[in-house]
């Protein structure tokens, strides 16, 4: 009879331990982890969504196209990188291409002729970031380098005074988030909000 009772008083030990570890784990934490991300990384904690004129336009941790329905470079939007993955949010792949591989040596020079045929540079001044695509497929940045390529294009597509746009990237320039061992950036939607939005006050 008492081997009966013990044994009733563990399982009602284990219920009891079972419903705290259940209520700290499954509700306080979670609630506590959600909370502390809203108040101090809310707008990432949310997703970087970006809005204009109160409509969604996309997340600046997300690359996408500002290209047509055929593939073709918008001319009045600064471009993203080329994406593997299709600037899908659900589909995050790289090429899984070696340095070697005919198709992506290929794919770059193709996209190096198109670019300084687009811009009216000369090949060799196209950067490697405006040529291969990122390890996930969505990066939402471009480099300085890139980004003043396209300045001029943009400036005369708009009809807007090319040191006015040119000053618009450089204010748009963000530091590595590691310091010297990251390179800085310019995120292209960003970017482009900032653009549509000085080519309205125009």
């Amino acid at each position: 009879m008492s081997t009966q009772r013990g044994t009733i008083r563990q399982y009602w030990v284990a219920i009891r331990i079972l419903a705290v570890f259940t209520l700290l784990l499954g509700v306080v934490y979670p609630l506590a982890i959600t909370g502390v991300g809203q108040i101090a990384f809310g707008a990432r904690a949310n997703g970087s969504v970006l809005t204009v004129d109160g409509e969604t336009v996309g997340s600046s941790l997300i690359g996408q196209s500002f290209a047509d329905a055929d593939g073709a470079a918008l001319p009045e939007w600064f471009q993203s990188r080329p994406s593997a993955a299709g600037y899908d949010g659900q589909g995050s792949t790289g090429s899984n291409q070696g340095p070697e591989s005919t198709d992506l040596l290929e794919a770059i020079a193709q996209r190096r002729e198109s670019i300084a045929s687009l811009e009216g540079v000369d090949p060799a001044s196209v950067p490697a970031d405006a040529l291969t695509a990122s390890a996930s497929g969505l990066d939402p940045a471009i480099s300085p380098v890139y980004a003043r390529l396209q300045v001029a294009r943009v400036a005369a597509e708009r009809g807007l005074d090319e040191s006015e746009v040119a000053a618009l990237v450089e204010s748009k320039i963000q530091g590595g988030d590691l310091g010297y061992l990251s390179e800085p950036t310019v995120n292209v939607l960003e970017l482009n909000v900032a653009l549509a939005d000085l080519d309205s006050n125009d």
